[in-house]
């Protein structure tokens, strides 16, 4: 996987007691961080987790009221889901959506932003933030307490990848 200075710029706070911020800069240009967010071809290629699992479920219906299910499995793991529904769909800039994981009772409200960052030399960088709000302190704690936060950051790396690729 790429080791440049980008790959620490992952973050992760609780602004509140109920949500979890993770935010990552990317060094491409938000663009192609929308299209390797939103398009299944290139969401089976990084969001992933850690080693062994692969994605045999990525269905992304990208518009208001339209639907996304993703499914992974893990050879000795098993496998486990999620899914929900598209509030806003801001191409480029902003996705908003619930969101329901297998194992957990409730959901959670994802607002998803896509920052473009930099200028001339340092042009073509995109802030990459999502919000997760849960439906309480104790939902929020058991879904950080998964390593969520550890599987997101491996999934970004391997992101990072797929966006070096592509340029």
């Amino acid at each position: 996987m790429t080791n440049n200075a980008l790959a620490d710029t992952f973050t992760v706070s609780q602004p509140s007691d109920t949500e979890v911020l993770m935010t990552r800069v990317f060094d491409a240009p938000p663009r192609m961080v929308w299209d390797a967010y939103t398009k299944p071809e290139l969401v089976r290629q990084w969001l992933l987790g850690p080693d062994g699992w692969d994605m045999p479920v990525c269905d992304i219906d990208l518009r208001v009221g339209g639907r996304y299910a993703y499914r992974w499995s893990h050879p000795d793991e098993g496998e486990f889901g999620t899914g929900g529904e598209f509030l806003e769909v801001d191409p480029t800039s902003r996705i908003v959506s619930t969101e329901s994981m297998e194992g957990f009772d409730g959901s959670s409200h994802v607002t998803i932003t896509f920052e473009e960052r930099g200028s001339g030399d340092q042009g073509g960088q995109t802030l990459f933030s999502m919000l997760q709000r849960f439906e309480s302190k104790e939902a929020r704690d058991g879904a950080v307490a998964t390593g969520m936060a550890d599987g997101v950051a491996i999934s970004f790396n391997r992101l990072d990848d797929v966006l070096s690729a592509s340029a």
